[in-house]
């Protein structure tokens, strides 16, 4: 339990902020994983489709720190590679 006001709102803004940050990895987890057995299926339109939403989603991730630019990038990279490597 926080032991002054301003200790009080620092702990109110921290579960907010992880809160908004989750939800962020969340869905950048998610649109990662789809395009990821996106590339393993056939359809290569839908692979492309799927591989632009996620690094979409990482790129906005990465933009506001929820994740580390580097990592998103090695994310990008990967599924550009797999991508390419499907024709």
């Amino acid at each position: 339990m926080a032991n002054t006001k301003s200790a009080a709102k620092r702990a109110r803004q921290t579960i907010r902020r992880t809160k908004a940050n989750r939800s962020v990895i969340s869905a950048a987890k998610s649109k990662l994983k789809s395009a990821r057995t996106a590339v393993k299926a056939t359809d290569k339109d839908a692979a492309a489709k799927s591989v632009r939403r996620a690094i979409s989603q990482l790129d906005k991730a990465a933009k506001n720190s929820r994740i580390h630019k580097n990592k998103a990038n090695r994310h990008k990279s990967e599924l550009i590679r797999a991508l390419n490597a499907m024709k």
